[in-house]
């Protein structure tokens, strides 16, 4: 099974968390079979203060979705994570942002993410990926919902 995740933070060697992600969800979730170039964008919402880096990454694992959350809250807790705001400053945040073609909503799990098509910074890694992936609930490509964002954040590839 194929888990399409966005990695980012905002906090300390933004490069070096994205890299421990990396290595950790690796060896803890899956292979990395893709990876999309690293973005730099303002922070999205009203409370956090530095801008971020992200980068989306599809993993071919065989664990349940659940059991995909809870590897990557343990990968974001030995990156120092704190969840003290929503939407505020942190060392590492990793979302599912789609299972293959699966829609879950639980308590503590929806997938598909239910905002990645207001998000410029999650789709245009997520274009890097896979264009062409129809989105399980919204019956539209990558990049049609990239060029339907009205997302005006400044979104820019980030040299590595």
């Amino acid at each position: 099974m194929r888990a399409t995740l966005l990695i980012g933070g905002n906090l300390g060697d933004r490069n070096a968390y994205l890299d421990f992600a990396m290595s950790h969800l690796g060896k803890s979730i899956g292979s990395i079979v893709k990876r999309s170039d690293r973005y730099e964008s303002e922070a999205w919402g009203d409370r956090a203060n530095h801008p971020f880096l992200n980068q989306v990454v599809e993993i071919e694992t065989t664990l349940q979705p659940n059991e995909i959350l809870k590897g990557i809250l343990s990968i974001e807790q030995m990156a120092e994570r704190t969840r003290i705001e929503r939407w505020g400053d942190r060392t590492l945040d990793i979302d599912v942002l789609f299972i293959e073609n699966q829609i879950i909503d639980e308590e503590n799990l929806t997938v598909p993410h239910p905002r990645l098509a207001e998000r410029k910074f999650t789709l245009m890694p997520l274009h890097d990926i896979d264009s062409e992936f129809i989105h399980p609930v919204m019956q539209k490509s990558i990049a049609t919902l990239l060029e339907e964002c009205t997302d005006n954040l400044n979104v820019n590839k980030f040299p590595y």
